[in-house]
């Protein structure tokens, strides 16, 4: 089997909120394509595209699924994205490898925020897209309430529909086509919209052309080759997304849906991309090939499955490639076509093909492969955004500590939103991710890889010390045990500073120039395990300015010590206080649910920083501190219903409130009652 006409193919991904009918409406396109011999249901757990167990017993989509088939002559590979927030890594490495994107969203929910997040990244990516308003037949669904929203959202010029419903809800029998659909099989109560809609499509290619404009103001009808060029280009351009009315249910719509793919969207020799050196990529059939490999994933069979997007010629079986990132050569075994989990043998493969090939031996996921290590161009490794929840992991069984390593690497491979992270302020290993769900599902696939068990604690906060006055202290430190004795005497001043800085101001020979340092090590080990709740000591000048020794029981072990205790006293007199973490929080709700989330940010010490609006959805800009948010992932879907997302980056410390700073003393001074200098 060859693939080998780009111009025939249309690569996209299949995106939206969780519950709009998504991997639905991606069986049945396999199914009428005849790529498949029964209808999947993910109901039954049959559904060619959730085909694990996990996504079975949620009956949801976890994983990105690569599907293909041929339709009126194309080819179409798409991906089935996963709807749930927490899975974003999914959906970003199905964005990069697509030509378009094709929102899906649900008649009655209407703009979710999976809509706005698919939208973005289609608008980050620099990619065309079309909206396909879904599960039409259900009660309460409204298409035009639908369309109005997204028209507000995004324009009233930019979406428009392609297709209309004929009845609504469980009288939905059909769709009318806006341009091809002939007057007598229009519904009367339709016939106006039709009108209004096909007259904006044909302006929209009018605009397009200066001698189509001439001609189509002059009267003369446009050929349905030349409105089909037009709206193409306006939608490559951004300034048309087309919409199609469906029900995946009722299979209604969705083989005009499928036409319009065809004639609507682009091939992949239209798709231009920079390399990571700034060349650009003008994809060829011919030439010397290259492919961007995306995503990988762990085969229980045949170990890690990589995934690539061809870019430019032609990949064979059993080739010779170079990673264009190591310079190192792979050879390439048997490529596959995917349909979920199965497998479909193929020979080459052109421009905007998606092939899995197993047991690559160095090449990772972001990496780019290429037969020639001159004329091809390693592309941009892909970024993904920052964990929003943490926990402290370990293992339960000693020992097991480098395989939970291992095995963390190895998933971190496949989902690049996973981290592991090691927080020397703490000394806790933290597992970090995108919600609890998203880390729930990392750790069952950590026990099938790595066969360990592990337990997940809520982390510490890393919290720091410092002062807000001026202090001095003194402190003699003497011993005498028999032989020689230990003797150190250490003066100190500490006082706020932006960063840390040492200062000896010792004159006289007080203390001996040798032993400056001893007391600079003295200071950094005190301010290593601060007094008020042996926390990181920062924001400080500390000077050394006098003090005495013994020509024969000085030494560097005493002046240490005698530092820590006269570093320890300075602190407390110069109004010691902690600080905490804040994190900037973006949150994105419907605007519905703006007062409980402001109602519960005032529970979290959290401050809005300005509120505004995005795609139909409410924005709120806050900060938010860190010991407040260890679970806010699963709190936000529960107060909003899985429909509010949000975005964690650290701000900065500043201090802890007076009753939180001395509930966190005395927690730490009972569980160091026992401790001493």
């Amino acid at each position: 089997m060859k693939i080998e006409n780009p111009g025939k193919i249309r690569n996209f991904a299949v995106a939206g909120h969780n519950g709009s009918g998504k991997t639905t409406l991606c069986d049945l396109m396999l199914f009428k394509a005849g790529a498949v011999e029964r209808l999947g249901s993910v109901d039954t757990g049959t559904s060619v595209s959730d085909f694990t167990p996990d996504e079975q017993e949620k009956r949801s989509s976890i994983y990105s699924a690569y599907l293909n088939c041929s339709w009126e002559g194309n080819h179409f590979f798409f991906t089935d994205t996963p709807g749930y927030g927490e899975f974003v890594g999914e959906v970003i490495s199905a964005f990069r490898s697509c030509g378009f994107a094709a929102i899906v969203l649900d008649g009655d929910a209407g703009i979710e925020i999976g809509t706005t997040r698919a939208w973005r990244y289609a608008k980050e990516f620099k990619i065309p897209k079309l909206v396909v308003v879904n599960r039409l037949d259900r009660t309460q669904t409204d298409f035009f309430r639908v369309l109005d929203q997204l028209q507000e959202a995004y324009g009233k010029t930019v979406c428009v529909p392609m297709t209309l419903p004929v009845g609504k809800e469980e009288n939905l029998s059909r769709v009318v086509s806006v341009l091809t659909t002939p007057e007598s099989e229009i519904p009367d109560d339709l016939k106006d919209m039709v009108a209004k809609y096909k007259e904006q499509l044909l302006d929209t290619v009018a605009e397009s052309n200066e001698e189509l404009m001439e001609r189509y103001l002059g009267g003369e009808s446009l050929t349905e080759e030349e409105i089909s060029k037009g709206l193409h280009n306006a939608i490559f351009a951004g300034d048309l997304v087309p919409v199609f009315a469906t029900s995946a249910a009722k299979d209604i719509g969705v083989s005009e849906m499928m036409n319009g793919l065809t004639y609507l969207m682009p091939n992949p020799l239209e798709r231009i991309r920079p390399a990571a050196d700034g060349t650009v990529v003008e994809p060829k059939e011919d030439g010397d090939a290259a492919a961007f490999v995306f995503k990988s994933a762990l085969d229980s069979f045949i170990g890690q499955m990589a995934y690539f997007r061809v870019l430019t010629g032609t990949i064979k079986s059993n080739q010779d490639i170079f990673n264009l990132n190591t310079q190192n050569k792979e050879h390439l075994g048997q490529l596959v076509l995917l349909n979920g989990k199965n497998q479909i043998p193929v020979d080459q493969v052109c421009p905007g093909c998606i092939c899995g090939i197993a047991k690559l031996k160095g090449t990772k996921t972001g990496d780019t492969l290429g037969e020639s290590l001159t004329n091809n161009h390693a592309m941009s490794r892909q970024l993904y955004p920052n964990p929003v929840i943490s926990y402290a992991i370990r293992a339960v069984r000693s020992g097991d500590e480098d395989k939970i390593v291992q095995g963390i690497q190895k998933l971190a491979e496949c989902d690049p939103t996973i981290k592991l992270q090691r927080c020397d302020e703490t000394h806790e290993t933290l597992l970090q991710g995108m919600g609890e769900q998203h880390l729930m599902n990392a750790v069952r696939n950590l026990k099938a890889i790595a066969k360990v068990e592990v337990q997940l604690d809520p982390p510490k906060i890393p919290y720091r010390e410092t002062i807000n006055a001026r202090g001095e202290a003194a402190y003699r430190h003497k011993k005498q045990s028999g032989g020689h004795g230990q003797f150190a005497e250490v003066h100190l001043r500490i006082e706020p500073a932006e960063e840390f800085e040492f200062v000896n101001a010792v004159v006289g020979g007080s203390i001996p120039k040798n032993y400056i340092p001893a007391v600079e090590k003295g200071v950094l080990e005190a301010m290593a395990r601060g007094p008020l709740a042996g926390c990181v000591v920062e924001k400080m000048r500390v000077t050394v300015f006098d003090g005495k020794h013994h020509d024969v029981d000085s030494s560097e072990m005493a002046f240490k010590i005698a530092t820590r205790r006269a570093f320890k006293d300075a602190m407390s007199k110069a109004k010691p206080v902690l600080m905490e973490p804040v994190m900037h929080v973006k949150i994105t709700v419907p605007e519905a649910y703006t007062g409980d989330i402001t109602g519960n940010l005032n529970h979290k010490r959290g401050r809005i920083l300005g509120m505004g609006s995005e795609d139909g959805l409410c924005v709120l800009d806050t900060e938010i501190p860190r010991a407040e948010i260890l679970r806010y992932a699963t709190e936000l879907r529960s107060m909003t219903q899985g429909k509010g997302s949000h975005e964690v980056e650290f701000a900065r410390y500043e201090n802890v409130p007076a009753n939180v700073q001395a509930e966190i003393i005395a927690k730490f001074a009972a569980e160091n009652q026992d401790d001493d200098e």
